[in-house]
């Protein structure tokens, strides 16, 4: 089967198409990335009149900031619960979706809607759903004697802002299981059962090796959620309390560069979350990418 090409008459018709693409991405990534990584050098005094050239001080600084340290193992309990819950919850919907005969569609497009919902909203539904005073899970607790108080509690305020950010990725995930699930040959499964093998055995034999493509994806993807995109569910939520539990490095980077007006140090913060970020990331791809079954 030979693969066709296609070819351009002029060889800079392929540079204008990609344009407008490169242009974005240097508007709205390379320049602020940059501006970032050179503030990150600099220090201002307290009324923004002058700035001062101090090199990796920032950096320094912030290796040996408690606050710092304890936003970064806040991090880690986040991201990687957000993306097990939303994984997890997503890859449990689109099997039952997919064993649907009838009425599997609009099932899909009930359960694709919260993904358009935006962080804070989703985060202020959820802040209502679980509020101490009028919130309905609260009082279906307290039947089981469990005073929930995220304003107070450590425990209780992270189980909050996974349950909300989670919640909106679900929808995410559940479109690429859906879609996985529906490119694996019914044959294989078929076979498999008339080797005796019982619905749980097949799954993880056959269907679950078989989107493990999908799963890496839906990691990575997750991972960088969890990082960069819900700031609107912890501002909207907790606001990084109670004590600091559920202060994020998104919102750490807010607090200090736009609260405390320390831009310095917030701009190094950004740039060492970019580095984590692209660092998992790529140990993603070179680690786990080895395990996967295309």
């Amino acid at each position: 089967m030979q693969t066709k090409r296609t070819i351009f008459g002029s060889k800079t018709l392929p540079y204008l198409l990609l344009l407008p693409q490169l242009a974005i991405t240097f508007v709205f990534f390379m320049w602020p990335a940059a501006q970032a990584g050179y503030q990150s050098f600099l220090q201002e005094d307290a009324f923004g009149l002058r700035t001062t050239f101090v090199g990796m001080a920032n950096y320094v600084k912030l290796m040996g900031d408690p606050q710092y340290l304890n936003s970064l193992n806040v991090t880690w309990i986040f991201a990687i619960s957000t993306a097990a819950l939303s994984i997890g919850m997503a890859l449990v919907l689109a099997v039952a979706v997919d064993r649907m005969l009838k009425a599997g569609q609009a099932y899909t497009t009930l359960l694709v809607w919260p993904y358009a919902v935006a962080p804070a909203v989703a985060g202020i539904m959820w802040w209502f759903l679980f509020n101490p005073t009028i919130g309905v899970f609260p009082y279906l607790l307290d039947m089981i004697d469990y005073d929930w108080n995220h304003s107070l509690n450590r425990v209780d305020a992270m189980i909050l802002v996974v349950i909300a950010a989670s919640w909106k990725q679900i929808s995410y995930n559940f479109l690429f299981f859906l879609a996985g699930l529906q490119s694996i040959p019914a044959s294989l499964s078929e076979a498999a059962a008339i080797d005796g093998a019982g619905p749980v055995k097949r799954f993880f034999t056959i269907v679950f090796p078989l989107l493990s493509p999908t799963t890496f994806f839906l990691l990575v993807v997750n991972v960088v959620y969890a990082m960069f995109d819900t700031f609107g569910v912890i501002h909207a939520t907790t606001e990084g309390g109670p004590a600091q539990s559920t202060n994020i490095l998104v919102y750490k980077v807010y607090e200090d560069g736009f609260l405390s007006l320390n831009l310095g140090s917030s701009a190094a913060q950004s740039v060492i979350l970019m580095g984590i970020v692209i660092l998992l990331t790529v140990i993603q791809f070179r680690w786990i990418e080895r395990r996967v079954e295309y």
